[in-house]
């Protein structure tokens, strides 16, 4: 049945090598593309054809990747991809990653796609913790892989909630603390909201200055034995080769730069390398297979040229591309000036429409206090003139029955004389009817001041509505021909009464050489920036790692959280302990990796 198998593989083979064309699926880190190749096609003209149409320029860090059996090989730039391993089956699936990565990210990358292509892929492997990565450091690149995402940060969009689907940090860091989704964003969005000024490329860039300091950046590690046996692990990255132990990744137990190695071969499944200098001892090592001694190979050649291409002075192709990209990149800074300008006066005049506006809303508060006042001061007023009115008729009936009462003692005087008897009763009815007329004469009386009081009230009452509509027309000619606070030039059209006009001749902008020449001095100032930027960094880890300890549960940390606070604590770093063991001679290294 294996025979078929491999007979049914070969006949397959061999028709699509007869064949004239061949389809290929490409996996890049944004998307796939499919197409069709010509089967005399070689590695190097599906490269460029994959380049070209990515506007990809800076090649030599990029490959085709492929699977085979359980590992990876790249795609060989002089054989025809057919000839290759390649998988058999239609469409051919290749995945096009960096397979070689800069020493410093920032001055060697040129390209925004570069950039952007090297953000993604170091992302992926962040987040599927093929590079391990603390976690106050997690918080940060989040923040900036959101700002990435999402550009400048606004209160007003990027409410709360708005990163709840987003895959942002390592699961071995979330379920390192007792902190819920809601508590991770926000410390992720407090670090994103400080990010401020900067555009989505610059966001990039910044997440690949901090992740090209942690350990296992840009590492390729493979399982090795010295000649003792011993289980070791080899990593081969931009700066050189190192040995770590299989149980730690993070600190190499020695290493062997790139400038202090003279040559690199193997024969069959063991390795030899060989430093310089003639009294110093080869070392060898041996891998599992021959296919990973031919992959361990291709990565050393290529780190290793790209090595010593740094150290030389660029060559008119990427001199070119420097230049265009620093005119690109000075283009768009000026671009991002004056549309920050224009923000900034959009964000003046909007906030002077709104000053406007409550002005308005306030003076018609005003001017509907005055009306209702004044109209509260009518109806007292009608109010008054009403009691008046009620006051002086009751002092008219008051006085009728006074005469009335004088009227009927009069009578009764002039009566008394009839008889004793009569006149007994008389004077008692005269003294009663006198009583009753004094009474009426001091409620008269009474009655009299409390209209006289009524038409007092009444007088100041018109005089209180005459002063509130002196007020209201104070008011009303404020608010048609003054706007206080604000310059009637600022005021927003849109906001201003008929007869004002608004001038946008604020809103034009001149650019002369003067902006060039400051953006060029800014961007020399950048370099002597860099010191200060990196401490401001190094303490904003130290603030997030701070915040976010007391939450932390330590028996869940993995063995590689425990040996990189133990290198924190030393204060041993990835250049640190690189450069202390550089210091030591070729020979010692070599000793001590063979006596491992």
């Amino acid at each position: 049945m294996a025979s078929a198998l491999a007979a049914k593989m070969g006949f397959n083979s061999l028709l699509r090598k007869q064949a004239k064309n061949f389809n290929v699926r490409i996996c890049t880190m944004e998307s796939d593309m499919e197409f069709s190749c010509e089967v005399k096609w070689k590695g190097k003209d599906l490269f460029d054809f994959v380049c070209r149409t990515l506007g990809l320029r800076e090649t030599w860090f990029f490959g085709l990747r492929y699977d085979i059996k359980d590992t990876v090989a790249w795609l060989k730039m002089e054989k025809r991809v057919l000839d290759q391993e390649v998988p058999k089956e239609e469409p051919i699936t290749l995945h096009f990653l960096a397979k070689f990565y800069p020493e410093t990210a920032e001055e060697e990358l040129v390209q925004d796609i570069t950039q952007h292509l090297f953000f993604l892929q170091v992302k992926k492997n962040i987040l599927e913790e093929e590079i391990h990565c603390p976690p106050e450091a997690s918080v940060l690149l989040a923040s900036y892989a959101v700002h990435a995402k999402y550009g400048e940060y606004d209160p007003n969009v990027h409410k709360p909630g708005f990163l709840a689907k987003e895959e942002l940090l390592p699961k071995r860091v979330i379920n390192l603390y007792q902190m819920t989704a809601e508590m991770w964003e926000e410390r992720i969005t407090a670090c994103y909201a400080e990010h401020r000024g900067r555009t989505r490329e610059d966001a990039e860039v910044e997440y690949l200055k901090i992740a090209q300091d942690l350990d296992m950046y840009g590492v390729n590690y493979f399982l090795i034995r010295n000649k003792k046996g011993t289980d070791l692990l080899l990593g081969v990255d931009a700066l050189g080769l190192h040995i770590y132990e299989p149980d730690n990744r993070l600190t190499p137990k020695c290493s062997f730069p790139w400038n202090e190695i003279r040559n690199i071969s193997y024969s069959d499944k063991e390795f030899t390398i060989r430093p310089l200098g003639k009294k110093t001892n080869v070392f060898k090592f041996n891998s599992s297979r021959l296919r990973v001694n031919k992959l361990i190979l291709q990565l050393c050649i290529g780190n290793h040229d790209l090595f010593i291409r740094r150290r030389r002075v660029d060559s008119l192709e990427v001199q070119q591309m420097k230049s265009q990209a620093r005119e690109e990149r000075a283009r768009k800074q000026v671009e991002r000036q004056r549309l920050q300008r224009e923000k900034q006066l959009r964000e003046e005049a909007e906030r002077a429409r709104d000053e406007l506006k409550r002005r308005l809303i306030q003076l018609q508060d005003e001017a509907h206090m005055a009306n209702d006042a004044l109209l509260r001061s009518e109806q007292t007023a009608d109010l008054l003139a009403e009691k008046a009115q009620i006051a002086e008729e009751e002092a008219k009936l008051l006085a009728q029955k006074a005469a009335e009462a004088e009227t009927e003692m009069q009578r009764i005087k002039v009566t008394a004389i009839r008889g004793q008897e009569e006149r007994r009763l008389m004077e008692q009815k005269m003294l009663e009817a006198e009583m009753l007329a004094l009474k009426m004469a001091d409620e008269s009386e009474r009655r009299a001041r409390e209209a006289e009081q009524l038409r007092r009230d009444l007088q100041e009452a018109k005089e209180s509505e005459r002063r509130a509509k002196h007020k209201l027309l104070e008011i009303t000619s404020r608010a048609v021909y003054a706007s206080p606070g604000l310059p009637s030039d600022s005021m927003p059209p849109d906001s201003m009464p008929p007869d004002l006009s608004f001038s946008r001749e604020n809103l034009s902008f001149d650019f002369k050489d003067t902006d060039m020449k400051r953006l060029s001095m800014e961007i020399e100032k950048e370099k002597v920036e860099y010191m200060e930027k990196s401490k401001h960094l190094q303490e904003q880890l130290n603030e997030l790692k701070t915040e976010i300890e007391s939450l932390k549960m330590k028996e869940r940390e993995t063995p590689l959280d425990i040996i990189h606070n133990q290198n924190t604590e030393q204060g041993t770093s990835k250049h640190s302990n690189f450069k202390k063991l550089t210091l030591q001679s070729t020979k010692t290294r070599v000793a001590f990796f063979e006596e491992l």
